[in-house]
């Protein structure tokens, strides 16, 4: 080769180098990045940093609880009254009742018959609200003599005590106790054969107990109740009672006009003042065995009048 190709060729060599060295060089070309996953567009509040959670302020004292109300009145049961209850009064037992209580059942009601202690007015209640809490619907709730001052008191407030009979029975107003009642009249004969014991236990004259208590009972039967007679505490009479449920409950009352232990008048005075329906009947005190047949019928017709306005 001829001097002169040879520098051309050198000459055509270097230019070459140069560029290679120069595409070395330059910053290698950059690929677009990968586009990132698109993101739920945020608002301006969303985009600035959160705000410190607040520190929590001490919680306030609470209030102090109220009195919790009284609860309001049971509502009064619905249907037929079946159900009665006895409760007898000072100087006779559950016994008393018996020949009341097979009439009843005659009729077709579940009848129960309460046995008082007699020592005092907060204990022949509470033996009453016992059987009363046994009878499976409307009850007609039934006293005689002392007994109607236990119903007075047992009756009121009670749910299952469709209406109330008073047979010769103390119907006193409330804080009226049965010696407040009494002495609305003259002293009865009755009253004259009671005396207390060493206990403070009252108890009838054996011998008094036919003429003035059951003079229309024949006289071989008040010799057995009077040997079986309950005592009751005197205290008791002077008890009063702290509600009444003849204000609440509709009232019948059996009136005995022949009665020398309870005044008539004052039996009068009561039965209008509960404004009960009155049923007079020419009895002796005793009513529930001289007369055993009408009271029952009594209780009967104030069962079913109930029954009916159901």
């Amino acid at each position: 080769m001829s001097p002169k190709r040879l520098i051309c060729a050198a000459a055509l060599c270097l230019w070459f180098a140069g560029t290679g060295a120069l595409a070395q060089t330059a910053a290698p070309a950059v690929e677009p990045a990968a586009e990132p996953p698109a993101t739920p567009a945020m608002d301006s509040q969303e985009l600035e940093a959160p705000a410190p959670a607040p520190v929590p302020a001490a919680p306030a004292p609470a209030p102090a609880a109220a009195a919790t109300p009284p609860p309001p009145p049971a509502a009064p049961m619905t249907g037929p009254v079946r159900n009665v209850v006895l409760v007898h009064g000072a100087f006779v037992d559950g016994s008393s009742w018996n020949g009341v209580v097979a009439k009843l059942q005659q009729k077709g009601y579940h009848v129960s018959s309460v046995q008082n202690p007699l020592t005092s007015l907060a204990d022949d209640v509470a033996a009453t609200r016992r059987v009363l809490a046994r009878q499976n619907g409307p009850t007609m709730l039934v006293g005689h003599s002392w007994g109607g001052v236990v119903i007075t008191e047992a009756g009121a407030n009670a749910p299952n005590v469709a209406g109330l009979v008073y047979v010769a029975a103390i119907a006193p107003d409330l804080h009226e106790s049965t010696m407040d009642l009494m002495k609305r009249a003259a002293p009865m004969p009755a009253g004259q054969g009671i005396t207390a014991d060493a206990t403070g236990f009252l108890w009838l004259d054996r011998g008094k107990y036919h003429a003035d208590f059951a003079a229309d009972v024949p006289e071989n039967l008040t010799r057995v109740l009077s040997a079986a007679q309950q005592p009751i505490s005197a205290k008791a009479f002077n008890e009063t009672v702290s509600q009444v449920a003849w204000k609440e409950k509709p009232a019948w009352y059996v009136l005995t006009t022949k009665d020398r232990a309870v005044s008539p008048e004052v039996e009068k005075f009561m039965a209008d003042r509960m404004r009960a329906k009155i049923v007079p009947v020419a009895s002796s005190h005793l009513a529930p065995v001289s007369h055993a047949g009408a009271i029952a019928d009594v209780i009967d017709h104030a069962a079913r009048e109930l029954s009916r306005q159901q």
